[in-house]
């Protein structure tokens, strides 16, 4: 795949930005140093929170392992601010509506304030395609395999391509390196690569991953047109004609669309490393971080009428069946390969009442017992998985009302399992806001040059980000990871194509073949070193 060349703008010669800025000594010494006051931050948080769960003291190999573990995954969003968040920043800077420094600190501060108020369903949505036995054994050889390995394929691929200053989508990476390795796992235990992977949450990701760039591009082509009807001043479709900085009114809307496309890319990318931090988390220090010992006590009653309601319908469904065993590997089983089996009914409900019984026992579950704690989060993993999977089976057996109940129960074993500490947003934000103050360059010039045969007009600027910024934003709404890159660089190549000013065909190639490549040498990528770090671990 040959790097991305420039073809000649229109009259763009004199209005180019400078975006080649040496890297100062003073700059340098600011990241390495907020770098280092993360890394003490994110430990002193780890400390204060295994001290205040009460937990046993673990050998220094664990702690070595969630260190390592720790800054392979910050270092994901590290690169991810290379790709995404620079997309953000390439129109303020091409318009001269923001200087690049300022422009890029700018980007860095409202992407940070994204990922704080960030609400974790992307996060665990994209956790959920992980194999189930990985997921209940993170803890284990098998479990750090399986993380090192999809994200040191994720940064492998996206820097690669950022290298070539390809906007390749950080979002499709880390999809096909979480596939990869359920593939991989899979094979490794004899069962067939396609076994490894929850399907239905793939696909579903999958469309939201392909749709968002045709959003993008027709959409941004429409409201660009829709704007040349509406607000007839014809200054904002015309390419700046000197270096200075655009009327307020127009950098006003240009500012405010790189702010909100940033705010939503935080609220949205952000998310992927929150989540495989939790897992890092839990897998080595569960005491503190398997169940959300925040929950407030006065919950719990609520809890235990949700369990009996949900009991009674699985039960229901389970009459003629009864289970001696552990009920765990049916449960587990359904999951993980899509079949209702005679068994799975009678096993949910035994694990329905355990769970019960475990809450109501303790009475909290800041008092469960640290040597229970793992336990009763898989426990409620593992229903809450189950219950979102039976109403996608063929021979669903589950009425409205049934759906409804249960779907409220699996809300409260969410609330218990699924939740993200403020100190691991504060560590993604301010990885992700650094990548983007320092890897910025190649994909802005990509997309500020070398998408459109013309210079980036003011309102092709405005159109693509309010597009990117809106979708962005849905997609969050919905739980769903889409890519700021595909949406953003297609918007620009929609408005240039409705203001018929062309686009550079080498360029879109070269996008549309890393788009293609994306996911198979993702998935081959991560895979190949699960089976490496398999054996080595």
């Amino acid at each position: 795949m040959s790097s991305v060349s420039a073809a000649p703008l229109s009259g763009s010669a004199p209005d180019r930005p400078k975006v080649d800025y040496p890297t100062s000594p003073g700059t340098a010494f600011a990241v390495l140093g907020f770098v280092g006051l993360g890394l003490l931050f994110a430990a002193y948080s780890v400390w204060s929170d295994v001290s205040e769960a009460g937990a046993a003291s673990h050998s220094p190999l664990v702690y070595i392992l969630l260190g390592v573990a720790l800054i392979i995954a910050l270092a994901f969003e590290f690169v991810n601010g290379f790709h995404d968040t620079a997309n953000a920043v390439a129109t303020v800077i091409y318009t001269h509506s923001l200087m690049p420094n300022y422009a890029v600190i700018w980007s860095g501060f409202f992407n940070f304030l994204g990922v704080l108020t960030s609400t974790g369903a992307v996060a665990f949505g994209v956790v959920s395609l992980l194999p189930v036995e990985l997921i209940l054994q993170v803890g284990s050889d098998a479990g750090f395999a399986m993380v090192f390995a999809l994200l040191i394929a994720a940064i492998i691929w996206n820097l690669g391509t950022w290298y070539l200053g390809l906007p390749a989508s950080s979002s499709h990476t880390l999809i096909g390196s979480i596939i990869g390795v359920g593939v991989a796992n899979a094979m490794l235990h004899g069962r067939s690569g396609t076994a490894g992977v929850d399907w239905d949450q793939a696909i579903n990701i999958g469309k939201a991953l392909l749709i968002s760039p045709l959003v993008g591009f027709f959409a941004s082509g429409a409201l660009l047109l829709v704007m040349k009807l509406v607000v007839r001043n014809k200054e904002l479709y015309t390419a700046p004609k000197s270096s200075e900085a655009p009327p307020l009114w127009i950098r006003g809307l240009l500012i405010f669309t790189c702010t909100g496309v940033s705010f939503a890319h935080g609220s949205n990318d952000g998310q992927k490393g929150m989540g495989l931090i939790m897992l890092i988390l839990i897998g080595t220090v569960p005491t503190a971080y398997a169940l959300n010992r925040a929950v407030p006590d006065s919950e719990v009653p609520r809890f235990e009428q949700l369990s009996q309601d949900a009991s009674k319908i699985i039960d229901a469904k389970a009459l003629g069946y009864n289970i001696t065993g552990d009920p765990r590997p049916a449960v587990t089983a359904f999951i993980r390969d899509n079949k209702l089996e005679d068994g799975v009914y009678p096993s949910l409900a035994v694990l329905i009442r355990d769970v019960s019984d475990q809450v109501k026992g303790y009475g909290t579950l800041s008092k469960i017992p640290p040597e229970q704690v793992r336990n009763t989060r898989n426990d409620m993993y593992l229903v809450s998985e189950a219950i979102r999977k039976l109403p996608k089976v063929q021979d669903n057996q589950l009425s409205p009302d049934e759906s409804k109940t249960l779907a409220s129960y699996k809300s409260g074993l969410d609330h218990s399992t699924k939740f993200i500490p403020t100190w691991v947003k504060i560590v993604v934000a301010l990885a992700l806001g650094l990548g983007t103050m320092i890897g910025w360059k190649r994909i802005v010039v990509t997309v500020g040059e070398k998408i459109g045969k013309t210079h980036l007009t003011y309102g092709q600027g405005a159109a693509a980000e309010l597009v990117a910024m809106a979708t962005i934003a849905a997609a969050d709404n919905f739980g769903l990871p889409v890519s700021t890159t595909h949406v953003l660089s297609s918007g620009v190549a929609g408005t240039m194509a409705a203001n018929g000013s062309g686009v550079q065909v080498e360029t879109i190639r070269n996008v549309a073949l890393a788009w293609v490549l994306t996911l198979p040498c993702a998935i081959l990528l991560s895979g190949t070193l699960y089976v490496i770090f398999s054996h080595l671990l």
